[in-house]
Formats: C-alpha cells, structure tokens, sequence
C-alpha cells in the first residue's frame, strides 16, 4: 500500500554531511585516530524528506544549496528518492550547508553544522513556493533555517489546512505564535525538557507521570506531541485522542545500531508520510519507530532511509 493521499511539504534545510567514524566521542581538546570517512547528502529537512519520499509519499522540498558539487550531490539523492526539488533554491555566491558527525562504535555521534546557504532561506521561499501549500496534506519543519522561514512556512500551511509537523530540532525556543500554527510538535527528551523546562519521565515512569507533561505541553497550545525515547521508544500525548487515549507509549523496534545520525529524521518523515496517509498519530509514531530503527542498522543517513517493504516487514504488528 502506498502512503500517497496528500503533498507533504518539507520546509528546511541541505547539508552535505562530512562523517568520521572513531571507537569513541573524543573529550575536549583530544585528538583520536578516526577509522573511516565518508561525504554523504543530508540535513534535517533533505533527510525527513527523502525518508517520506522512499516510503512512497508525494513530497516537495523548499530550501537552498549552493551552485557547488556539494549541491548537485544533495539534489540528485533528494530527487532520487521520488522528491520533488525544484523549489529549491541555488543561491549564488554561498557554498551549501555542512555537517561534520563524529560516530562512534556504539552508534553515538556527534555534530556541528555551518548552514551556508541554507542561512539565505527565507519567507521569500515560502511566498514563492506558495502553490505547492495548496493541497498539502502535512507540513514538516525542523529548525535548521531561521525561525522567520519556519513560522511563514508554519502559516502557510495552517491557512490551506494542512498538519503542520514542527521537529523542534535542533533545539532553539520559539515563539508561541509558531507553537500556535502546530498541529503536532516532535520532540526527543532533552528538547522536551529544554521547551518545557522540566525533565521528562523515563520510558516506563507512570501514566500520571506523562499526564502532567501532556498538560504543559497543552498549556503552551500543543495538544498534540510525539516525544522520542531512543532505544526505549516514544510517548504519544493527544488531547485530541478521539478514542479518550491521551497517553500511549509505543514499544521500541529492537536492531543492532550501526549508526543513529539521521534516525531522527527517518522518523520525523516515516511520521509524515503516515500522517498524510491519512493515520492516527498512534498508528503513525508506531510505523515511525520501526522506520527509524531500521535506519540506525546502516551507515550514513539517506542511502540508510528503509523502503515501505523493508518496515511492514519488520514491524512488531506485521
């Protein structure tokens, strides 16, 4: 079954990843013999985007690269993957954005961005990519380009009522007129702790535990929220749950990690593609969790990203 009943639009950002791999995270200030190198697309919202897009969704990307190697490598992994990129943007005289990722043998990694061109996106890019909100069925964000990008991008999708997905990653406070335009907010647990200024419970704390969570986050208008747990699952808190469950957790898909960089974002387009599918926010997160697993079982981020086979048959259900 193909997850294709409405656009997804995915507002964000490029980057070409520049991934070492080491036995282990160095300390500050040591220096460690790296094992492996490799130069691979990704960014946030070109990772979400091809990870909806290998699942089957019908996805439009809106960002920029720049006019270098580094952006026809990315277009042409984007484009790849069924993603419609001619909304994006090659901006003159600015090289694209990079990533450079430390992993270690656990998986683990670590990483610094420099945005390059996608620093030049702007609402100008939302205005200008307007017709492709229309009929959107989900708009997914993340928050590598700037805030006044995201929150136009948020608005235009609100308009033409469509899901507006907002991965508050990597973390930065928003505004509460964006937490407004959010339909569901995707958080792992220390961007949840950091929005709510709390800690979060553990994965098998009470539901009375989570229940107080699911109200801070309804106090700052998000009724709906996906917080990811890593390697023991995710929390789904819908004050809008049509069966009365405001609090589901959903079970971890177990794998042997390889590499986690960019399982994040295998999960944020899985949800997506789910979403627009026409999904329970349940139904989608659980989908969500095998996909992003699967993705942690190879190495680098988008050539990583499973096809909708790979994750019915692996999922707990199937």
């Amino acid at each position: 079954m193909s997850p294709q009943a409405g656009r997804i639009v995915v507002v964000g950002s490029l980057n070409a990843d520049l991934t070492i791999y080491t036995e282990r995270l160095p300390n500050p200030g040591e220096t460690l013999h790296g094992e492996g190198f490799a130069v691979n697309p990704g960014g946030k919202s070109a990772n979400q985007a091809v990870a909806a897009g290998r699942l089957g969704g019908n996805v439009a990307l809106i960002g920029a690269v720049g006019e270098d190697s580094n952006g026809d490598m990315l277009l042409a992994s984007v484009a790849g993957a069924g993603v419609d990129v001619s909304r994006v943007r090659r901006a003159a005289g600015v090289e694209t954005g990079v990533a450079v990722i430390t992993v270690d043998a656990a998986g683990e990694n670590s990483i610094v961005i420099s945005p390059g061109a996608n620093g030049t996106v702007g609402p100008e890019d939302v205005v200008a990519a307007s017709e492709v909100f229309a009929d959107a069925a989900v708009v997914c964000l993340c928050l590598e380009v700037g805030l006044d990008a995201v929150e136009a991008a948020a608005r235009s999708g609100h308009d033409a009522g469509a899901t507006v997905l907002l991965n508050l990653s990597p973390y930065a406070p928003v505004l509460h007129s964006l937490a407004e335009l959010s339909d569901v907010l995707l958080v792992n647990a220390h961007e949840a702790s950091q929005f709510l200024g709390a800690e979060m419970p553990g994965a098998d704390a009470a539901v009375a535990d989570w229940e107080q969570v699911r109200l801070k986050f309804a106090g700052q208008g998000l009724d709906r929220a996906v917080v990811t747990l890593g390697a023991n699952g995710s929390i789904v808190l819908d004050s809008q749950a049509k069966d009365g469950q405001r609090i589901t957790r959903i079970a971890p898909t177990k794998v042997d990690a390889v590499d986690t960089t960019g399982a994040g974002d295998a999960f944020t387009g899985a949800l997506a593609a789910q979403l627009a599918a026409g999904e329970s926010l349940v139904e989608a997160a659980a989908f969500a969790s095998t996909a992003a697993a699967l993705a942690a079982t190879k190495k680098g981020t988008q050539a990583a990203y499973p096809r909708r086979a790979d994750v019915e048959r692996l999922r707990p259900d199937a």
